[in-house]
């Protein structure tokens, strides 16, 4: 089964003096990580391709994106993605990255993970994780609400995760994201972009 490109947004608050991060919890109905604290995000659209933007992609980060892909992305098809990240974070969690005004502004956005589900899972995705800060996009923290897709819906303080059921690939994901801001708080948009994918049954953890 071929992996379906899609999208994933980590969107931090650091308003406060703790780290948060908005998380939901996914239906235990769902067939795809059931019951499971996750980021917003979903697969690509083709509708995503004709979504407006106010700014264009960082051009490191468009580099990254289109430069990393097996399957070549074209620069239309790298914003498509960032897009629907965005559209992903409006209908999970009802956080407007300025979708229904002028367009989400993609020179916020950081790249900052690849992660490919490994064959004989009953979904595959080839999923490309952004990265924004809230206050970088003007964002009333406190317009988020549950979605079909998503329940519990909340910003979570980065320092008590632990005890969440979050899938493993999340968990890991934002593990790295985090030291990559004790590098630098300020989550460089040259910051290398970590890829994560199975081959021959062995789990490898790399940069793409």
């Amino acid at each position: 089964m071929r992996p379906r490109d899609a999208a994933s947004m980590i969107l931090f608050d650091r308003s406060g003096s703790q780290l948060r991060v908005l998380m939901g919890r996914r239906s235990s109905a769902h067939v795809f990580m059931p019951g499971a604290y996750v980021f917003p995000g979903g697969k690509r659209d083709p509708r995503d391709h004709a979504l407006p933007f106010s700014s264009d992609l960082h051009p490191t980060v468009l580099h990254s994106l289109t430069a990393s892909a097996a399957r070549r992305l074209s620069a239309a098809g790298a914003r498509a993605l960032a897009l629907a990240a965005a559209r992903e974070l409006f209908e999970e969690t009802g956080v407007d990255l300025g979708l229904n005004t002028r367009g989400p502004d993609l020179s916020r956005f950081r790249y900052v993970a690849r992660a490919i589900t490994p064959p004989g899972n009953v979904r595959r995705y080839d999923t490309r994780f952004f990265c924004c800060y809230a206050d970088e996009l003007h964002l009333d923290i406190s317009l988020t609400r549950d979605s079909d897709e998503l329940s519990d819906v909340q910003w979570l303080d980065m320092t008590d995760l632990s005890s969440l059921n979050m899938p493993k690939i999340t968990r890991t994901v934002l593990e790295d994201v985090t030291k990559l801001m004790i590098g630098d708080p300020s989550l460089p948009f040259e910051s290398p972009a970590r890829l994560y994918v199975t081959r021959h049954g062995r789990f490898i953890r790399d940069f793409v």
